[in-house]
């Protein structure tokens, strides 16, 4: 360490310091630019005091406003939770309210439709009543009046109510009238006199194997032409008519009818007239089934056991043939379709 500072160079020797100044050589302006800087910054630390201040003036303000509206907010929070509290039991009380109002409705809605259904119900089982009425009258009396006037009083009380759900009801009742007034019937007392007619005409109709008419009592008597010596010819005659009379050759198509006795043939007549009658009875009944088997039967008994040949067997035949006729258009039609439509209305549905 001593070598080495002993081996450096010597330092070059200090140059000589300049002769202090006088005091009559510093300047005087200095002074003023230090006195001008303080006032500056003097009249700067006043100026930011007062904005300091005033800041804080403010800050104090604003936190004031802050507090005094904090504090208007925490009672406003706490009147609009009170508001709300009372708001949510009023609406409460509300909701309840409208509930049993709901319920009352719902309750006079399903009283009103109570009180509707059972018009309708009522309304019906009167048509339903009226027309099952109206279709036995028209059974037993052959005429189709009751129930035509009985499904128009029904389509017209039915067109008052105004129910759509009776619509289909009363758009059967219309196809039912139309039906019912497009169908033929017979007249009843235009059939009744036909069978009249058959009645008296049955006493008259000859049987198939009827004997031939007995030769007039006075053929043995002698003609005012003929000579006294002729006797023996009115004889021959009288005995071949007799011959005649034993022994009769015709042609039955019936075998039945050929082996009839006399006692046998009266019987068969009154058959006949008896199915005459009960076809009448039962027509007048109204029983039109037994009425028909009772005339074919009849018809049966004159095609098999009577003279077809003759004119009042032909005669007896055509009026039987009209009478069956007519008999098949004597069934009063009946309203299944309304019957049908007011079961399902009076199911509900």
């Amino acid at each position: 360490m001593n070598s080495a500072a002993d081996e450096a160079p010597p330092t070059e020797p200090a140059a000589p310091a300049p002769p202090p100044l006088t005091p009559s050589v510093k300047p005087v302006w200095w002074l003023y630019l230090s006195a001008l800087i303080a006032v500056v910054a003097l009249g700067a630390c006043v100026l930011l005091w007062q904005k300091v201040q005033a800041m804080q003036e403010n800050l104090a303000r604003q936190s004031a406003d802050a507090v005094g509206q904090s504090t208007d907010a925490k009672t406003s929070a706490h009147q609009a939770r009170d508001l709300a509290m009372e708001t949510a039991a009023k609406l409460a009380v509300t909701d309840a309210k409208l509930t049993e109002v709901s319920l009352q409705r719902s309750q006079v809605e399903e009283l009103i439709q109570s009180l509707s259904r059972s018009r309708d119900e009522n309304l019906v089982v009167d048509i339903d009543a009226a027309i099952r009425l109206a279709q036995q009258q028209a059974q037993l009396t052959g005429s189709i009046e009751p129930l035509v006037s009985a499904l128009k009083m029904a389509d017209v009380r039915l067109g008052r109510a105004a129910q759509p759900r009776l619509a289909p009801l009363q758009r059967a009742i219309a196809h039912d009238i139309a039906r019912v007034q497009n169908t033929p019937l017979s007249d009843t007392p235009a059939l009744l006199l036909q069978l009249d007619e058959l009645v008296l005409l049955a006493d008259e109709l000859p049987l198939a194997n009827a004997v031939g008419q007995a030769p007039p009592p006075d053929t043995l008597a002698r003609k005012p032409q003929e000579a006294v010596g002729d006797w023996w010819l009115r004889v021959l005659a009288v005995l071949r008519e007799e011959a005649k009379s034993l022994v009769r050759v015709s042609k039955i198509n019936e075998p039945e009818a050929a082996l009839l006795s006399p006692e046998q043939s009266f019987f068969v007549r009154e058959n006949f007239k008896l199915r005459i009658l009960n076809a009448r009875l039962g027509l007048m009944a109204r029983q039109i089934g037994p009425a028909r088997a009772d005339v074919a039967t009849a018809a049966e008994s004159l095609t098999r056991y009577f003279a077809p040949q003759s004119r009042k067997t032909q005669t007896a035949a055509a009026l039987l043939q009209q009478v069956q006729t007519k008999m098949r258009t004597l069934d009063v039609p009946r309203v299944d379709e309304t019957l049908a439509a007011l079961s399902t209305a009076a199911a509900g549905r």
